[in-house]
């Protein structure tokens, strides 16, 4: 059995989660919750970095970060599933990418908040990192929100950043990106696992 080191609100753990449910592979995972503050957590053992997600495999080997993940179950799942092959696979490794990015700079302004008391916080620096989450919506609405498409990793982490601001933003991004809101709806009518792994503030 493999083991998923995670927690119900990473972004980059339910990319896997959706990746494993997509391959077929979810019933080979244990998923162990992990707290990447408590120094006690043997997360800090498994990965050197203290990061979330980790996929600890039947050998004891653990592969960090999502990317590696993701790219390993997809080869346990034969290859090409949610990681196209040949031209395509590029295209898709670079939407996970900007997806990638956007909950980066999402995250870093959550933690802006959790880790600095309010007379602390640095206007300039959250307004860098918002302005790139507004950037790569930009381009996602215009690029990447065309229902329908097989499904990829590109689009699993778009995904992905997409419902982790609904859940540390209030879903203020629905307001000025229709397409991707009609985009979302339909990846989660095809992807059961989103509602399943969808977390509530």
């Amino acid at each position: 059995m493999l083991v998923l080191r995670s927690s119900p609100a990473s972004p980059f753990g339910r990319k896997v989660k959706l990746s494993a449910s997509i391959l077929g592979l979810s019933d080979r995972i244990q998923i162990v919750d992990a707290d990447t503050l408590n120094p006690d957590d043997s997360i800090r053992q498994q990965n050197p970095l203290g990061k979330i997600p980790a996929l600890i495999l039947e050998s004891g080997e653990v592969l960090y970060d999502s990317r590696v993940i993701v790219d390993y179950l997809d080869h346990l799942a034969g290859g090409g599933g949610v990681i196209p092959n040949g031209a395509a696979r590029f295209s898709a490794l670079r939407d996970q990418a900007l997806a990638d990015g956007i909950m980066d700079a999402a995250l870093l302004q959550v933690y802006e908040n959790r880790f600095r008391p309010e007379d602390r916080h640095e206007p300039k620096w959250v307004a860098h990192q918002s302005d790139k989450v507004r950037r790569g919506l930009d381009h996602a609405e215009t690029h990447l929100s065309q229902p329908g498409q097989p499904l990829h990793i590109g689009q699993i982490a778009l995904a992905c950043a997409l419902g982790y601001l609904d859940l540390r933003f209030g879903g203020r991004w629905r307001e000025g990106y229709p397409k991707l809101v009609a985009w979302l709806a339909d990846f989660e009518a095809r992807v059961p696992a989103y509602a399943k792994t969808r977390v509530t503030p």
